[in-house]
């Protein structure tokens, strides 16, 4: 995705005024609790680096919000955003946020990605109906400021990430607790208003900037975290929401991470059985078990002589990390990995390779999950829980959850205590839930919708791709594009409220009559694949 920044745009936001509160952790969910707008927001152009234009001449803008919403005459930031407005005017149906999720990820270019989408799986006209507003939260991207506390801390080759010995722990240990008073020295001022709760208020500022009475919201990954912590606090001011692929609102965060180790192992494996289904494809061994087995010797190798001299294990896992978020990487993958195991040519495996040099994401990911939630300071708890499922068998994605979260173990402050969800005053929402999605997975559809009694939980039966809505399968987008347009929900049932089987030629892709460049270009749907 081309890299956008904010040209000539500003906002006048009232600090003050008779409608503005002070908003606490405790303010009531249904009052004022954003500063209001006075003027609106006065929009510019996006400037785009790169020959395309990924914003289809969308329009943006930077909106001032308060730092500490307790004190709303205090200190500003500010929130990039980015405006695809609406044609049909006839139907016009308000603003529709858009989150892509992380926490961490970027979001400007989702406002017109997102009506890309809908048109491209037959729903221009419910994109038509909507001002898609994308933005990048507190912290991220164009936002002001950008987090940023060592931007060189993922470059390769890094340290392995399943240590060998005790030396090795202690070596990312190290590394982890630098990374945290890194960020307490740069960004001290900030961390502690990194709570998803301030970044609920923020969408709320900017909804009252526009001039919404209501909004709409549609998020994957996190952005369903984000979206129920909006509605939670603002229950009256949510028209519609779509949440695709949902975070378990009971195992935030630490938990949440033991979760995905499980589900992880289990759709890389998916990938493995897959990868031997097709052998004399890729040649890398003619059963699930063999190929699992060819893979941690490439792995091993690799942490002796890194291959192409960039891509050590955990460089390794990290490419290849993505064929348990989406199948759409089936392809590209194995014909990489292929490629190195049976003819030592590398380039496959170094398209995918992250360079590293900005932190950003991974830095906002740390500081949100670390203000949102409690998590275990004695490091004795992360080793045991990891050697614990590392010998149950949960090999491959444990050990890197690890090191991913592990600066909050270190974090200058104690978290917490998270947010209790409360959906008893939220209007009927649709979620989404693919029930083998690793990054979510299903019991997180099942918890989201008890906390919020009035929602519908549609199930996409066997999809292994995370967050799959406006990605092809028919019977997920129309649900989507009937509630948008209309408010649709499908009726209740116990559990799941409605079923759409998963595609198999998504699910299970044939690469003799897909070609791996087809495929490639599908992966992710322009989508960020990363921890949600």
């Amino acid at each position: 995705m081309n890299r956008i920044v904010i040209v000539a745009a500003a906002v006048a936001v009232a600090a003050g005024g008779g409608a503005a509160v002070s908003a606490s952790a405790s303010a009531d969910a249904r009052g004022p609790a954003s500063p209001v707008a006075a003027a609106g927001i006065a929009w510019g152009k996006c400037e785009v680096t790169g020959p395309d234009d990924p914003m289809n001449k969308a329009e943006c803008a930077q909106v001032p919000v308060p730092l500490d919403y307790r004190k709303p005459n205090g200190r500003k930031i500010s929130i990039a955003v980015s405006r695809f407005k609406h044609t049909d005017t006839k139907n016009y149906q308000g603003a529709l946020f858009v989150n892509p999720g992380g926490p961490g990820a970027g979001g400007l270019a989702y406002a017109p990605a997102l009506a890309r989408w809908l048109g491209g799986v037959g729903h221009a006209a419910t994109a038509a109906k909507y001002d898609i507003i994308g933005f990048d939260p507190r912290g991220v991207g164009a936002s002001k400021p950008a987090l940023s506390c060592d931007p060189h801390y993922s470059d390769p080759i890094r340290p392995d990430y399943v240590p060998g010995s005790a030396k090795e722990e202690r070596a990312w240990i190290a590394k982890s607790k630098k990374y945290a008073q890194d960020c307490a020295k740069r960004y001290g001022w900030l961390l502690p208003h990194m709570r998803s709760t301030d970044a609920a208020r923020d969408v709320d500022t900017i909804r009252a900037a526009l001039g919404q009475r209501k909004i709409s919201w549609y998020g994957f990954s996190y952005g369903t975290y984000f979206g129920a912590t909006y509605a939670t606090l603002f229950p009256g001011r949510v028209h519609r929401m779509v949440l695709d692929g949902n975070v378990n609102p009971k195992t935030i965060w630490y938990d949440s991470q033991l979760e995905q180790d499980r589900a992880f192992e289990h759709n890389i494996k998916a990938w493995w059985a897959w990868t031997a289904k097709y052998d004399k494809v890729y040649h890398l061994g003619t059963t699930e078990k063999a190929v699992e087995a060819r893979y941690y010797k490439a792995r091993a190798e690799a942490k002796k002589a890194p291959i192409g001299g960039r891509i050590g294990p955990d460089e390794l896992d990290d490419i290849v990390l993505s064929a348990g978020y989406n199948t759409g990487y089936y392809i590209p993958f194995a014909e990489a990995l292929s490629r190195w195991v049976n003819g030592r040519d590398a380039s496959g495996l170094l398209d995918w390779l992250s360079e590293g040099g900005d932190d950003n994401e991974f830095a906002v990911y740390n500081a949100v999950q670390a203000a949102d939630a409690k998590w275990p300071r004695n490091w004795s708890k992360w080793h045991d829980d990891a050697a614990r499922l590392y010998k149950q068998g949960y090999r491959f994605n444990t050990w890197s959850n690890v090191w991913f979260n592990a600066p909050v173990a270190f974090w200058p402050f104690q978290g917490g205590p998270a947010l209790r969800l409360n959906g008893r005053n939220a209007p009927g929402m649709l979620l989404v839930q693919s029930t083998e999605d690793a990054a979510t997975p299903v019991a997180g559809g099942l918890e989201m919708h008890k906390v919020f009694p009035r929602s519908r939980l549609v199930f996409e039966v066997g999809g292994k791709t995370h967050a799959n809505t406006l990605n092809g399968n028919a019977c997920l987008d129309d649900k989507v594009a009937a509630y948008l347009d209309t408010g649709w929900l499908p009726g209740s049932r116990r559990g799941a409220d409605a079923y759409c089987k998963a595609v198999p030629a998504m699910n299970d892709p044939d690469p003799t009559s897909l070609s791996a460049k087809s495929a490639r270009a599908k992966a992710g749907k322009d989508l960020p694949v990363g921890r949600p």
